[in-house]
């Protein structure tokens, strides 16, 4: 007799990390997205948790999708502090700035998807090291990397985040769009 184990389609979805301040924001980047149990994406912040989240997998994973990936490595001491210190002033007042430069050239209010992070995020998203030779050796495993960018981003710089992750995975940058790749 042959035994069928029959798992709930949930099981079967994509893993996805937010970006940083942000909850259920997934549906902006549906055109990127693969809709598999074998798919990681994460947004900005949230590419970094899956770029980690896959680097610690012992599972299968084809495709990570860093959409937006938090790219600050390269930053001043000096402007870490500031960000920080801007942070500590006022949270709500730096949140909403943010997330109106994360939807920029679009004018989309983000405010449904506000979920307001620590300090402790904010630092670790402005500190995190992205490793080449981790990349290395989860494509070595097979897993294909894409990175998705925006020409008008004013989060990160999107030209110095494309040289780094260029030699890695394989890149797209967007015309005429941001941080979130949206047109409004």
């Amino acid at each position: 007799m042959t035994h069928v184990k029959i798992f709930s389609a949930t099981y079967f979805k994509m893993v996805y990390f937010n970006g940083f301040s942000l909850q259920n924001d997934e549906g902006y980047f549906k055109p990127y997205l693969v809709d598999s149990a074998l798919c990681v994406a994460g947004f900005s912040y949230g590419a970094q948790k899956a770029f980690d989240y896959v680097y610690h997998s012992k599972e299968r994973i084809d495709r990570l999708i860093l959409l937006s990936p938090a790219f600050f490595q390269t930053k001043k001491k000096s402007f870490i502090r500031t960000q920080l210190r801007y942070f500590d002033a006022g949270q709500e007042d730096y949140v909403t700035q943010f997330l109106i430069n994360t939807a920029f050239p679009a004018r989309i209010d983000l405010k449904e998807y506000l979920k307001i992070g620590s300090k402790d995020e904010l630092e670790a998203l402005l500190t995190y090291k992205w490793d080449e030779e981790k990349m290395k050796e989860v494509r070595a495993r097979g897993t294909v990397i894409e990175v998705f960018l925006g020409e008008k981003d004013k989060i990160i710089d999107a030209q110095e985040t494309l040289d780094f992750f260029e030699p890695l995975a394989t890149c797209y940058s967007i015309k005429e769009v941001g941080h979130l790749l949206v047109k409004e």
